[in-house]
């Protein structure tokens, strides 16, 4: 039986032109797609769009994903006095920020198992 996506935690990430950046976007859409989390908007958040905002305070847990440490995701839900449950910031995981390459898939689903071991965490 699937969840019901308002006992998932909310599971936001940068989405920018790296490699490292699109590998964070990628792990949360896996996640989402897992049924682990369910993915929001954190451009919304930042641009505070009312309905994504509403959605990012509503009290869930929160898991960020950012690629670099500019952090933007974060940075983005701290506007709102946000801090997440969870935040992994990916080149604590040895990942490369490249510009005009594409991430390494292999890294990716081996953090990817990293980070849903620390979700299933959460609920213990």
């Amino acid at each position: 039986m699937k969840p019901n996506s308002q006992d998932l935690p909310l599971v936001y990430s940068c989405s920018g032109c790296s490699s490292a950046a699109q590998m964070a976007n990628y792990l949360a859409v896996k996640l989402d797609r897992l049924g682990e989390a369910e993915m929001s908007c954190i451009v919304g958040v930042g641009g505070n769009v009312k309905k994504l905002v509403k959605t990012a305070t509503s009290g869930r847990k929160m898991i960020v994903i950012d690629g670099c440490p500019l952090t933007c995701s974060k940075a983005c839900l701290s506007q709102h006095d946000l801090e997440p449950t969870l935040h992994f910031e990916l080149s604590k995981f040895q990942v490369k920020k490249k510009n005009h390459e594409d991430f390494d898939p292999q890294q990716a689903d081996e953090i990817l198992e990293m980070i849903k071991k620390e979700i299933k965490n959460l609920s213990k």
